[in-house]
């Protein structure tokens, strides 16, 4: 039980830790066009995520896939700034609800980048282990439970915003996915820029 809580941690706050804000800048955007009445939709988004970012695990960790870490680094925030961009030209228009299946490869593919990302890190707390899937799938319990906080906290925000200080919903999209725009532009400048 021990190594359970480990790994659901380790999952936790690797999300939600605030020095590497860059899950929860993606998860912003890729909520923030949703309400309450799309929640199924949203929790299908965040468990795709979730399995892009395990797979891309399970295979660095086994060797099977290996990729630069600069190039990682770099992908990371245009995932989250192409999501951002793609939220401001499609503001107010439906497209969420007709381009579900851009959104589940979209996201299946930025979950697949974002766990490259983690994946040397993980390698070497695994590195003794026997078995290696089981702390892997724990990990992604922790993923995924702190994706849901993330995702509740902007359907509660957005719904406090739209429905108590009557703010579009269009513009709400737009305003907040121009804020994260804002945070991602220095990291894709430090990440990018040398690589």
């Amino acid at each position: 039980m021990d190594q359970f809580w480990f790994y659901f941690k380790l999952g936790l706050n690797h999300v939600l830790d605030i020095n590497a804000y860059d899950h929860v800048l993606f998860f912003i955007v890729l909520t923030v066009p949703y309400t309450f009445s799309n929640w199924k939709r949203v929790l299908w988004l965040v468990t795709i995520f979730t399995l892009g970012h395990t797979l891309s695990l399970i295979l660095a960790t086994y060797g099977v896939v290996t990729a630069s870490s600069g190039l990682v680094e770099c992908l990371i925030p245009i995932t989250i700034f192409i999501t951002a961009v793609f939220n401001i030209f499609t503001a107010g228009k439906g497209a969420k609800r007709e381009k579900f299946g851009l959104a589940f490869f979209a996201t299946l593919f930025f979950g697949l980048i974002h766990g490259l990302g983690f994946s040397t890190y993980f390698k070497q707390i695994v590195a003794s282990a026997s078995n290696k899937l089981v702390p892997l799938l724990e990990f992604a319990l922790g993923i995924e439970a702190s994706q849901i906080i993330v995702v509740i906290i902007v359907l509660i925000i957005g719904f406090l915003v739209q429905n108590i200080f009557r703010f579009n919903k269009r513009d709400w999209i737009m305003v907040i996915s121009a804020i994260v725009i804002g945070f991602v532009i220095p990291m894709l400048i430090n990440s990018c820029a040398f690589n």
